[in-house]
């Protein structure tokens, strides 16, 4: 057997439908969004707060992952991606056995019509394991990232709880809604990486989150330096270089799409990390890489609505 043939067989573990660059890519655009949040986010948040912090914000960030994961797989996918129950949620069932996940990536209820007539069904050419490890990732880091607005206030304990229940009850919601097939996607509202769907939902979440909990103590608001500024930095390394992952990943497919996103998002995220400390250097005289980072923070999350 010579190597272009190789390529060609068709096996059971080669299909017809598998496009083994559209898989490939989408794996590896899952890794890196899973790399923001573990190791990423987890090693910003313990070194951007104060010391007695570290832990307690590192774990809250490790818990959530490992949590996230759990919880998509025995109910939340499908409730996010599956047949409809409502017109803003699907109907929560496992997403683990063999013969669902080895079949080829559908989002049922993505069924629409075209300007020709034509209706088409959202169909990536990979297996849905795929499918629910991408959105899995995408889960993950948007409940990580609302604990960013507790670090500091929040018991463990309280944490443990509130992210399975959040997830269910809100994560799954906006995601049905605008990209499962949901009542906001047939009225043709379009998020392409998660601008409604994780950072607008994850960052009204996390000031009500914040409001309910209460402010951290007056000496502590007074006084917040992070206890390891180079750490912060590498935390904040893994999160730029991750999202390439985060925008390339949301054609499901490995096409100019995907291309384009991934230059925009690092552009963008170059252009506000530069304009956010030249506002520093204006208004208070010093650059300063807590600014740059949130800059870098701020960009990135800016174009991910619109990266492709």
């Amino acid at each position: 057997m010579n190597a272009s043939t190789a390529y060609e067989q068709v096996s059971p573990a080669v299909p017809s439908w598998l496009n083994k660059g559209d898989n490939a890519w989408q794996m590896t655009a899952s890794t890196l969004v899973a790399l923001q949040s573990m190791p990423g986010l987890v090693i910003l948040y313990a070194s951007i707060v104060k010391k007695k912090w570290a832990v307690n914000s590192a774990f809250m960030a490790l818990y959530a992952f490992a949590a996230v994961l759990i919880c998509w797989v025995l109910l939340g996918y499908r409730m996010a991606f599956g047949d409809e129950l409502l017109p803003f949620w699907g109907k929560g069932a496992p997403a683990l056995g063999q013969k669902y996940l080895l079949t080829r990536a559908r989002v049922p209820e993505s069924t629409h019509t075209l300007e020709d007539g034509t209706r088409e069904t959202v169909e990536p050419w990979y297996p849905m394991a795929s499918l629910v490890y991408f959105q899995f990732t995408f889960a993950a880091i948007t409940l990580i990232l609302l604990a960013g607005s507790v670090l500091g206030r929040m018991n463990i304990k309280a944490w443990m709880a509130f992210v399975p229940l959040w997830l269910i009850f809100s994560y799954t919601v906006g995601a049905f809604s605008l990209w499962g097939g949901g009542f906001l996607y047939h009225w043709g509202v379009i998020d392409y990486s998660g601008g409604y769907v994780i950072h607008l939902s994850s960052g009204i979440a996390g000031l009500t989150a914040a409001y309910w909990v209460g402010p951290r103590l007056k000496s502590d608001r007074e006084r917040f330096p992070p206890n390891n500024v180079l750490l912060m930095l590498a935390g904040a390394g893994l999160l730029w270089m991750g999202w390439s992952g985060f925008n390339g990943g949301a054609p499901y497919a490995a096409n100019i799409d995907a291309s384009i996103a991934v230059l925009n998002t690092n552009v963008c995220a170059a252009t506000s990390l530069l304009v956010w400390t030249s506002l520093d250097v204006v208004y208070f005289g010093k650059p300063s890489v807590i600014g740059a980072v949130q800059g870098m923070m701020t960009g990135l999350v800016c174009i991910t609505p619109g990266a492709g």
